[in-house]
């Protein structure tokens, strides 16, 4: 079984939409009031996904999911970085994602 497999269904969609480039399912999995960090800083949504995922080719590799689907640890790759391990943490509210948190692992 692949790790994506032990996602959370709305996170997973989520991962695969980033995978895939896709910015409408991407944002379509998001709530409207959307909040994310990065290495514990706020950011808006749509400039960090347009410079750290769209803009950048961003992939993620799922390693190990924790917290009932709701975290995971990964490696992400993107053409400003390279590659880095990451940590990734959900809240899931009515079906979509109302906050996501990343970082260096």
């Amino acid at each position: 079984m692949s790790a994506t497999a032990k996602l959370d269904p709305v996170v997973e969609v989520f991962v695969d939409a980033l995978n895939a480039q896709d910015a409408d399912r991407f944002y379509g999995v998001l709530a409207e009031d959307a909040t994310m960090s990065d290495n514990g800083v706020e950011h808006n949504i749509a400039p960090w996904a347009d410079a750290e995922i769209f803009s950048s080719n961003g992939h993620l590799e799922v390693d190990t999911v924790e917290q009932d689907g709701l975290a995971f640890a990964a490696d992400f790759t993107n053409s400003r970085g390279g590659s880095l391990p990451t940590t990734w943490r959900f809240v899931v509210d009515n079906g979509l994602i109302s906050r996501f948190e990343t970082g260096q692992a």
